[in-house]
This record gives C-alpha cells, structure tokens and sequence, in this order.
C-alpha cells in the first residue's frame, strides 16, 4: 500500500486536474474542505441545502391522506 492510498479523499489531488474556484465565494479551493475553501462555505452551503434553497428537481409528491388544504 503507497502513502497515496492512505490519503483520505479530500487529501488526493483532483483527478481532471481543474483549479476551479470555490463554489461559494470563488477563493481558491482548500484540500481539508474540496470543493469549498473554508468550513465557513462548506458550512454556508449545507444551510442552503438544509433551508431548500438547493432543490433538485423530481415528480411531485402525492398528497398524503389527511393533508387536505384549510
């Protein structure tokens, strides 16, 4: 087993080798947090997800019994 092996993933190099930017504020990118730069973007972008501001696309849900508008 090489040292490369050990490396946990945010630890490897990117394969495609891109210097893409953080997504979050476009600072280049830090290896402890790939994709972000900081905790502080990793943390910015979980709370987009938690708060729906991310939302991916997908049939809608049916209604539940019960879940009738008042």
């Amino acid at each position: 087993m090489t040292t490369e092996d050990k490396k946990t993933p945010a630890q490897q190099p990117n394969p495609t080798g891109s210097k893409r930017a953080c997504p979050v504020c476009g600072k280049p990118r830090s290896e402890a947090y790939d994709p972000f730069c900081s905790k502080r973007c990793a943390d910015v972008d979980l709370h987009r997800w938690l708060k729906g501001t991310y939302v991916i696309p997908g049939a809608r849900a049916e209604p539940e019994p019960g879940d009738e508008d008042k």
